[in-house]
């Protein structure tokens, strides 16, 4: 079984910054995508950003170069630093992981922008 406990989520004004962590448990394959989709309220779920087994980034056009993700030598633990932070960024933001024919979720965590 495998589990993904997210945090950093929270309230921060336009041009902000936040940090959300997302750490995995269980079964963690050592190649595997994770990474971050958002929903914000009446819109679908958007990728945000993935890291790929190979270490490649792939950003959302709307976030490239404000967001940066990386993730630890474990391969189980990911970081994403939002930056410049504006109030289109405001949505539940959820961790995915995927290894093999398996995409596990976190419980996601909200992310507001707001004056």
């Amino acid at each position: 079984q495998v589990q993904l406990v997210e945090s950093g989520g929270g309230v921060v004004q336009p041009g902000g910054s936040l940090r959300l962590s997302c750490a995995a448990s269980g079964r963690i394959a050592r190649l595997n995508t994770m990474g971050w989709y958002r929903q914000a309220p009446g819109k679908q779920r958007e990728r945000v950003a993935l890291i790929t087994p190979a270490g490649s980034t792939i950003y959302a056009n709307s976030v490239d170069g404000r967001f940066v993700l990386s993730r630890d030598a474990s391969s189980k633990t990911v970081i994403l630093q939002m930056n410049n932070l504006n109030l289109e960024d405001t949505a539940i933001y959820s961790c995915t992981l995927r290894q093999g024919s398996e995409t596990y979720w976190g419980q996601g965590t909200q992310v507001t922008v707001s004056w």
